[in-house]
């Protein structure tokens, strides 16, 4: 069976540029368009608006994206099934997460998961933790690493692997601002604190909670996607920000920052695995899911 007309429609669908879809996919630009046409005409409708500026999908093209996401999700978790049985387990595996996470714990899962499951190929893609729940819920990724919302999304299950302490960050050479906002919290002397946050996401939800609590709007310097880049900015002396304790214990530039003892503290971060609960009948999916024991 060719699924290779849907893999690539999706992988247009997701960069909406036929060049970077080619090298996804390895074929030429002119190659893509050319399956893509053929693919429209078979449907007798238009799939992607074209110019020379942008590619966009058409509501018929949104609808198809679905059909393709299902298809190939039903088509993989057939293929897979069989193989078990045969004991040969073999196929593609889709993983997310942030680049933290990607040299810290996930190499001793990578590594056992190799070892017992050869044939499986690994996908993996590294981003902000804050887009994990959506990356798996709209179909781009099979499996995503991130924190657990306070809130999961229906149809969404969540595997934990540890708990991490959410700390605000000074820069290490600002002995004044660290001294200042030490102990139990003030209004008036974080009034005025500039602020690295993040753009989205869990940390920037409790922060935010943490300030209105405060009675304060915070002063914001810059909004970053991911927590490597709220680590970096803080160590520049650009002002004070959220991280995950994990993320500052495997950054380079953790002793150009110092963690802050403020009352009251932020909840824990508890980060896991996040995949739809439909697709954990998927064997090659169950298969990473167990490695967590």
């Amino acid at each position: 069976m060719d699924t290779r007309p849907l893999r690539l429609f999706l992988a247009l669908a997701d960069t909406l540029h036929f060049g970077r879809a080619g090298d996804r996919c390895h074929m030429s630009p002119s190659a893509v368009s050319r399956t893509i046409r053929h693919l429209e005409e078979e449907l007798g409708v238009t799939l992607f608006r074209r110019d020379n500026r942008s590619v966009n999908l058409t509501p018929e093209g949104r609808r198809f994206q679905q059909y393709a996401r299902e298809a190939l999700a039903q088509w993989d978790s057939l293929r897979h099934s069989m193989q078990e049985s045969s004991r040969v387990l073999q196929g593609e595996l889709s993983l997310y997460c942030s680049v933290t996470a990607s040299y810290s714990f996930l190499y001793d899962i990578l590594s056992h998961f190799r070892n017992d499951y050869p044939g499986i190929e690994i996908k993996l893609h590294t981003g902000d933790p804050a887009q994990a729940v959506e990356r798996v819920t709209t179909g781009r990724e099979d499996i995503a690493i991130g924190a657990r919302p306070d809130t999961l999304p229906r149809g969404v299950a969540f595997r934990p692997i540890l708990r991490s302490p959410l700390l605000f960050i000074a820069p290490s050479d600002q002995p004044d601002l660290a001294g200042a906002l030490n102990g139990p919290a003030r209004a008036d002397a974080w009034r005025d604190v500039p602020m690295i946050l993040s753009e989205e996401g869990l940390s920037r939800q409790r922060l935010d909670q943490w300030f209105r609590a405060l009675g304060v709007t915070p002063r914001i310097y810059a909004q970053v996607s991911g927590n490597e880049a709220i680590v970096s900015m803080v160590s520049l002396g650009f002002g004070v920000g959220v991280a995950p304790r994990i993320v500052l214990e495997n950054s380079p530039l953790a002793e150009r920052t110092r963690p802050l003892e403020v009352e009251p503290a932020l909840e824990d971060y508890e980060v896991g695995l996040f995949t739809l609960e439909k697709r954990l009948t998927d064997p090659v999916i169950q298969a990473f899911w167990s490695q967590l024991r």
